[in-house]
């Protein structure tokens, strides 16, 4: 500590660039304190420092992070505590530009596996960016010394030293993330897509906003025939909803929760933090929601289960466009999730395409199958049940000839969940008789579809690689500019990041080695599990944040072609 007090009186008043004589680690007592990188400009990125506490002084509990859920949850705990903690004790605005700012990467309503803060052995890291404060570009080395001597170990004790923590906090946060962790291994147990704790509270502030919506909420309550219970490690016994496998239609009138219900499903495979209202929502981890994407990029897909006899003779089993329709997009979404090994499709017929979803009796005699390329969803979604294992959860207001297909119909009645199968099977007729899967392509859920290498390489001619997350919607990726915006199940920008370089770690060892993308990707995911998110940076960082291969795949395929890229 005392060395580098004595080194940052020496920058006072010198050029900005000199901050980087400050790089390397300094002994405060209680912790060491390392400069990772220090940055070029007030205006630039902000400088990364690193914190590690012994394990002595940090004083967490073993019982805390003896599992990995347990791990990943007290790492979000601590990373939280870190940022209130940087809210009450940085003064920030230390000159211009990034001056004084102090931050660290957490998550939302949701509990990510990170690498901001890292709990081991060994101790905890933690790791945090600081803007070094100037006035124009010359240092300010007192506001410096204020920063890095007397802010950061305040920051330090209040956040990571869990004699200064909320230990109940701290043990509610990790026990209802184990909870949910096994509620989602329980569900695959006991042939179960999905379920929802009664007294959950699943209204969200604003479609922008996820935090939990406060006031005029009604409570979820099960209908009793779907009604289970389930006995949680730390909760105990608990009862819900249980959606079964197979085909489930949520119904109702419009604006009265089934949307909502869907979102809460489709959010369901990640934990939540307590005081959600989704801490017992779980779905199983391999459910993706599906929407039309009009425009999106599709790259040699065999979309014929759903559209075939194109005209001029169109090749649908490896079909390409740079501008899909609505039908062509939510066929390949389909078809490229199932190839990632999707088990459960999520959709809502509120953003889909309505030609892909159905076709009334009136419209097929009017324009015959001959004359048709499409078959919609209707038709086939319970062949991918029966055949493939494949359930669906949709949300349908629009149709009754769903109610055909359908194993279980919950109705959404003022925002009261109903089950109304009985009822709607004695609705339900037989005209899709006429469609026999027999006569249809076959759904192919493997595929050996990958990239070029040149559409896997960032690099920017002679100038390294380029990877940025640009919020939640965009990934630019070399000299690609990848569309997420419609791939609904990201929720954090650091697995934007992590997107971007689990992509690049792929082309550098496993394309052109595995079978197909499904197979590198699922390579690629593999050593980071075991390895963690730190093997896929350069340098250390801590703004990563690990996503799924559903999403993972999806950037890759919505890589644009250019004149040099054509799928192989």
């Amino acid at each position: 500590m005392d060395r580098l007090q004595k080194a940052l009186k020496a920058l006072d008043g010198r050029g900005y660039k000199a901050y980087k004589d400050l790089k390397g680690s300094y002994d405060f007592g209680s912790f060491w304190l390392t400069i990772d990188h220090v940055q070029g400009d007030p205006f630039a990125a902000p400088s990364r420092i690193s914190i590690k506490v012994p394990p002595v002084q940090a004083g967490l509990p073993n019982a805390l992070w003896k599992t990995p859920v347990r791990r990943v949850a007290l790492e979000d705990f601590l990373g939280r505590a870190l940022a209130a903690a940087i809210g009450c004790c940085v003064k920030g605005g230390r000159g211009i530009g990034k001056s004084g700012e102090v931050a660290i990467a957490t998550s939302g309503q949701q509990i990510l596996r990170r690498n901001a803060v890292l709990v081991d052995d060994s101790g905890v890291e933690a790791r945090l960016t600081i803007g070094l404060p100037a006035a124009g570009r010359t240092i300010r080395a007192r506001e410096a010394e204020a920063m890095l001597l007397r802010e950061i170990p305040e920051v330090v004790s209040r956040g990571l030293f869990f004699v200064h923590l909320d230990g109940q906090a701290a043990r509610s946060h990790v026990e209802s993330a184990e909870d949910q962790e096994y509620l989602r291994n329980w569900l695959d147990q006991h042939n179960l897509v999905s379920f929802v704790s009664n007294g959950s509270l699943l209204p969200r502030r604003t479609g922008i906003d996820d935090r939990p919506l406060t006031s005029k909420v009604i409570p979820f309550k099960s209908p009793p025939s779907l009604t289970r219970t389930v006995t949680l490690p730390n909760a105990g016994e608990v009862a819900g909803m249980a959606i079964p496998s197979g085909v489930t239609l949520i119904v109702g009138g419009g604006f009265h929760g089934k949307s909502t219900l869907l979102h809460a499903l489709e959010r369901g495979i990640y934990n939540h933090i307590p005081g959600d209202g989704r801490e017992r929502v779980a779905t199983v981890p391999t459910a993706v929601k599906m929407r039309a994407e009009d425009g999106r990029a599709i790259r040699q897909v065999n979309i014929s289960p759903f559209i075939s006899n194109l005209p001029l003779g169109r090749d649908t089993v490896r079909f390409s466009t740079e501008n899909a329709s609505g039908s062509t997009s939510q066929a390949a979404n389909i078809i490229e999730a199932l190839e990632c090994g999707c088990r459960v499709l999520l959709i809502d017929e509120d953003t889909s395409a309505t030609n892909f979803m159905i076709r009334d009796q009136r419209m097929q005699q009017l324009v015959t199958r001959d004359k048709e390329p499409i078959t919609p969803l209707l038709h086939r979604v319970r062949e991918l049940y029966h055949e493939h294992g494949i359930s669906a959860v949709i949300v349908m207001g629009g149709s009754g000839d769903y109610l055909e297909i359908a194993d279980t119909v919950i109705m959404l009645d003022n925002y009261t969940v109903r089950d109304v199968t009985e009822q709607s099977r004695a609705l339900a007729g037989n005209s899709l008789a006429e469609i026999i899967p027999e006569s249809l392509p076959p759904f192919v859920l493997e595929s050996s579809r990958k990239p070029t290498s040149d559409a896997l390489n960032p690099a920017l001619g002679r100038r390294p690689a380029k990877i940025e997350a640009r919020g939640l919607d965009t990934l630019l990726y070399g000299r690609h500019t990848i569309d997420l915006a419609k791939v609904e199940q990201l929720v954090d920008c650091g697995q934007i990041r992590a997107i971007g370089l689990i992509i690049k770690h792929y082309a550098e060892h496993y394309h052109g080695k595995t079978a197909s993308l499904t197979e590198g990707l699922q390579k690629t995911l593999s050593d980071v599990a075991e390895n963690g998110l730190d093997l896929l940076p350069p340098w250390k960082t801590g703004d990563l944040a690990l996503p799924r291969l559903f999403e993972v795949a999806a950037a890759v395929n919505r890589i644009r072609a250019t004149d040099d890229d054509r799928t192989s």
